[in-house]
C-alpha cells in the first residue's frame, strides 16, 4: 500500500470517529426505539462465499447507521443505512429488506463501488408506551 492511500485511509478513519461523536446516541434522537438489528449477507467481488453479519444498535449506541466495508483495499466505503432506518422509524415500521452497494472504491484506484454488496434485513423493536 502506498503512502498516499495509507494517509487517505487514516484521514477517513479520523473523520468517521468525528462523525460518530457528532451523531449522538440512538436514545436521544429516537427515544421510541428499543433496539435495531441489521442482518446482512456480505458479498465481495472475487470471493465466492458470502459472509453473514449481524449489527446491533441499542439505545446507548451511536446513531450513525453506517456499516463498514470489509474489503481491505476499500477507500471511503461502507453501507449507509441511515435513510432506510430513519424512514422505518418515521413510519414506525418493524421490518425492511433490501440491497446496497458499497459507496467506496474497491482497490483505492477509482475502481467501481460494485466490489461489495449487502443484502440486508432490518428489524426495529420499539419501546412499549
Amino acid at each position: 500500500m502506498n503512502h498516499t492511500m495509507n494517509s487517505k485511509k487514516n484521514a477517513v478513519r479520523v473523520e468517521r470517529i468525528q462523525q460518530k461523536r457528532d451523531a449522538g446516541i440512538v436514545s436521544t434522537h429516537y427515544p421510541e426505539v428499543a433496539g435495531i438489528v441489521i442482518n446482512m449477507m456480505y458479498n465481495q467481488k472475487g470471493i465466492k462465499k458470502s459472509l453473514q453479519r449481524t449489527v446491533n444498535f441499542f439505545p446507548s449506541s451511536c446513531a450513525l447507521f453506517r456499516i463498514d466495508c470489509l474489503c481491505k483495499d476499500c477507500v471511503d466505503g461502507g453501507f449507509d443505512m441511515s435513510q432506510v432506518i430513519t424512514a422505518m422509524i418515521g413510519k414506525r415500521k418493524e421490518a425492511a429488506k433490501g440491497t446496497l452497494n458499497c459507496e467506496g472504491n474497491g482497490a483505492g484506484n477509482g475502481s467501481s463501488a460494485e466490489h461489495a454488496t449487502i443484502v440486508y434485513e432490518v428489524a426495529i423493536q420499539y419501546a412499549k408506551n
